[in-house]
Order: structure tokens, then C-alpha cells, then sequence
């Protein structure tokens, strides 16, 4: 499995935007105000997904203290980062399309969903950046050059 792309993310989330943005401009007559349960739930899951991160990554390079690893775990962990980056990048983006058109729109009920818009953009960066510190978690460290090996062996054999 490769890392997650920062490019894929970028281009999801613009597409995301024009989406929000096209969606509002057309339908926002008949919308009902932003709901804020998508915020919070985006947002506990970036805070789970941080400790998680943390906890793993301690548990990898096995500091004092730390629980042994379970390799199905970290698996499941780095699939559930990959998900979680690209799902909050494509929400960061729809948030930041409904924010762009909220803040031109002259009404009061646009200027009343503005906040909702700016912690729905800031809940899915925060997930976005949990997901990628918790796939970066998940990576296996390199394993240090034994000494004396290595580079001297191949000289001495050139000799």
C-alpha cells in the first residue's frame, strides 16, 4: 500500500468545492440551515484518530512502557488513515465551496451559516492532518545498519 498522496488530496478537495459551490448557488433557497452534527462527529474522529497516531507510533518504535504491537491492528489503522484523509479532504473542500459562496451571498440567513461552514472546514483539515500523522504512524521503521557491516565488507572484497 503507498502513502497517501497530498496532490490526490488537493484535487478531491477542489472538486469537492466546485460541488458545494455549484450545489448551494442552485439550491440554497430550499436548504434548511449547515447542520453541525457532521462537524462534531468529523471532529471527535480527528481527535480519536490523533491518539491513536500517538499511541501507535510509540507502540512501534517500542517505548518504555508501551504494549506490544499487533500487525492486524497497524493494517487496519493505516486503512482507516488513508479513508479518513481523502473523506476529509472531499468534506474540507465541499465546506470551503459553501463558505466561499456564504460569504458573498449579501442575506442574513448566508451570514448565520458561516460559522457552521468555518468549523466544518476546520474539523475536516484537522481530520486530514490526524489521518496523515496516524498512516505516518503506521509506517515500519528502517532498521539501522549493522556496525561493522555493510560498506566495509564490499571494500575488503574489491581489494
Amino acid at each position: 500500500m503507498r502513502p497517501t498522496s497530498l496532490s490526490v488530496l488537493v484535487v478531491a478537495g477542489l472538486a469537492a468545492a466546485a460541488v458545494g459551490w455549484l450545489l448551494l448557488s442552485s439550491l440554497y433557497a430550499q436548504m434548511p440551515r449547515l447542520p453541525w452534527l457532521p462537524i462534531i462527529v468529523l471532529g471527535t474522529l480527528a481527535v480519536v484518530e490523533a491518539i491513536l497516531a500517538q499511541n501507535t507510533a510509540a507502540r512501534i518504535q517500542r517505548k518504555p512502557g508501551a504494549p506490544r504491537v499487533d500487525p492486524l491492528a497497524v493494517a487496519r489503522y493505516a486503512v482507516l488513515a488513508k479513508a479518513s484523509s481523502l473523506a476529509g479532504a472531499l468534506f474540507a473542500g465541499f465546506s470551503a465551496g459553501l463558505l466561499a459562496w456564504l460569504t458573498l451571498e449579501p442575506t442574513k440567513a448566508a451570514r448565520d451559516d458561516v460559522p457552521a461552514a468555518i468549523a466544518g472546514v476546520a474539523a475536516a483539515l484537522a481530520l486530514v492532518g490526524a489521518a496523515l500523522w496516524l498512516e505516518r504512524s503506521c509506517r515500519v521503521p528502517d532498521k539501522p545498519e549493522q556496525q561493522g557491516g555493510g560498506g566495509s565488507d564490499r571494500q575488503a572484497g574489491r581489494s
